[in-house]
């Protein structure tokens, strides 16, 4: 016999979603991760299991190229609020640079994940709720992590090319 999933009731997600952040806290993100799916699987447009589902992929990242990075896009960018899908969309840039940071990826080439987010958290700041000031503090993280390494701080000049810059081209004729 080969074990099915089974499914659960619409009635039971709301303790569904407690776990989630339970299980999220104590960091088993794989856990928090499969209960988001079995809610999604009864209500495929929930909007905090989405969001919530994200998370737990963005907890997951350890800065490889298994990292479910396209996954957790999608479902950002699926969430209907606009304030959410652009706070939610510069924590996946900050947390992914903050996973291949982790992993060893040089500094410079993290620079525009780190920008993204940015650029992200400033649009969140526009739509936020009145009190609301998650995206501030974001954007000051992301702020004081590039401040903190000095490896971050690169010019970013457009140096002109020269004609030695380019390639040699043969004036033999075949």
């Amino acid at each position: 016999m080969q074990p099915q999933l089974k499914s659960i009731s619409k009635a039971g997600i709301a303790e569904a979603l407690a776990k989630v952040e339970l299980y999220r806290y104590l960091n088993e993100p794989e856990e928090a991760e499969s209960i988001c799916r079995d809610i999604l699987a009864v209500d495929a447009e929930h909007q905090f299991a989405r969001r919530m589902l994200g998370l737990t992929l963005t907890d997951q990242f350890a800065g490889t190229s298994s990292d479910r990075y396209a996954e957790a896009t999608e479902l950002f960018a699926s969430l209907r609020d606009a304030y959410e899908r652009n706070y939610y969309t510069g924590l996946l840039h900050e947390r992914r640079a903050k996973a291949q940071l982790r992993n060893g990826c040089s500094a410079h080439i993290l620079l525009p994940l780190l920008e993204e987010a940015l650029n992200c958290f400033a649009a969140a700041e526009k739509l936020r709720p009145a009190g609301n000031d998650d995206s501030i503090l974001r954007w000051n993280r992301c702020v004081r992590l590039l401040q903190s390494r000095p490896d971050f701080h690169w010019e970013r000049e457009h140096l002109p090319i020269e004609d030695e810059d380019s390639p040699p081209v043969s004036t033999r004729r075949a």
